[in-house]
């Protein structure tokens, strides 16, 4: 009974072609937008979660943020007490951080010839290449010698050297510094592989010098910018950053936290994955509408094919079909759109993804999950909307259905 159900079935659809296909529209939509749209929630948020990942294992960021007093008056900046054996302080009063990485950040022009480029130098030492997971492309990185010594010496991200030199080695040429009207002379020693853009910024367009020659001889500073520090592991990155803040607020006697900021990965993959969960779920509960207004097609067509088709139901019951039978036909025949919609929508729906992914930049990702419930959705839409069709047509009086003009 079924194979014929299904047989009869498909010849009525395949008998208004035209009319079956408008009928599926809405179920091709409706499942194709909801797949794309799991599929770009899913990969943007991949995309997002593997940049922050790139920017170190484990890290938290301290920095200084500019307090006010209750009365309105601006209060000292923070910044003037992130010194160097703040850093020191940190470590060792904190158990679950591994180790905590001063920064100094300073602007300035570079000077190749008679090219010039501003640029932002990062003043810090060896560490900070581990912490925040960034290679080397040739040459070396700051070492502790340098520190000691405060020498003049650069590592430059792959934008700005190829802004320097365009395709020429930059390693061990001379670069010229212009900070605040006085002019430093420095050797390049290293070349950082490319980063990308990421999170914290461009990191490609960046410099790193000594610390030591940042703080004393250009800024004549006895404080950083900023610290970087590192959790022991990311199942103590929680704790770390806990016991950073408690420190913070015993160290600047801030109780409301107002002079520092401390920001860790995991709290930005927190933040990431609710934003776009949310988001993923508010869009795809609007592409879901368009399944219910498909199913509402469904559900008119079905029953101007019954209107239609009201002697035909007559004779089926005068020859011995049973209500069930007529009832199973119909249903068969909404199913049928259903189910056809929803794998027509499948394909639309992986295409479009496929397109979206290319154009954002971010990894192609068709979640089982939402196929699968998306199709299922299409096909309760076809029983759903095709019963009460199928049941006028079942309860059909069939000596009324023949005499039917």
């Amino acid at each position: 009974m079924i194979l014929q159900s299904l047989k009869i079935a498909l010849e009525s659809l395949w008998a208004n072609k035209m009319r079956s296909v408008l009928s599926m529209l809405g179920i091709v939509i409706g499942v194709g937008a909801v797949i794309a749209i799991v599929s770009v929630g899913t990969g943007s948020t991949q995309s997002v979660t593997s940049s922050i990942s790139d920017l170190g294992s484990n890290m938290i960021s301290i920095s200084a943020s500019s307090g006010r007093y209750k009365s309105g008056q601006a209060s000292t900046s923070s910044q003037d007490k992130f010194s160097l054996e703040l850093a020191d302080y940190m470590a060792e009063f904190c158990p679950s951080v591994k180790s905590v990485i001063p920064v100094k950040q300073v602007g300035g022009r570079l000077i190749v010839g008679d090219i010039s480029v501003n640029s932002t130098m990062i003043g810090t030492n060896g560490d900070y290449i581990e912490v925040n997971n960034y290679q080397i492309e040739q040459g070396r990185f700051i070492s502790s010698q340098d520190e000691e010594k405060r020498s003049q010496v650069m590592v430059l991200g792959s934008d700005l050297a190829e802004d320097l030199f365009e395709e020429a080695n930059p390693i061990g040429q001379k670069v010229k510094v212009n900070y605040e009207g006085r002019i430093y002379m420095f050797e390049v020693i290293g070349l950082m592989q490319e980063k990308g853009n990421t999170i914290a910024g461009q990191l490609d367009d960046q410099a790193y010098i000594p610390l030591s020659l940042a703080m004393d001889k250009m800024t004549n500073s006895d404080y950083v910018s900023s610290y970087i520090a590192q959790a022991d592991s990311s199942e103590k990155a929680s704790n770390a950053v806990s016991e950073l803040e408690n420190f913070m607020v015993k160290f600047l006697d801030d109780e409301d936290q107002e002079q520092f900021r401390i920001i860790s990965q995991d709290e930005l993959l927190e933040t990431v994955s609710n934003v776009t969960g949310t988001m993923s779920m508010m869009l795809g509960g609007i592409a879901a509408i368009s399944l219910l207004v498909g199913g509402i097609g469904i559900m008119n067509i079905m029953l101007v094919s019954v209107t239609e088709r009201t002697r035909e139901i007559g004779i089926r019951k005068a020859l011995g079909a049973r209500n069930k039978h007529i009832l199973s036909q119909f249903l068969m025949e909404s199913l049928s759109l259903s189910s056809f919609g929803g794998i027509i929508g499948i394909g639309f729906g992986w295409v479009a993804a496929y397109f979206l992914s290319q154009y954002g930049q971010w990894p192609l990702v068709i979640s089982t999950l939402s196929v699968g419930l998306a199709f299922g959705f299409a096909l309760f839409i076809g029983i759903f909307f095709g019963l009460y069709p199928a049941m006028k047509a079942a309860r059909m009086n069939p000596v009324e259905a023949l005499r039917y003009e």
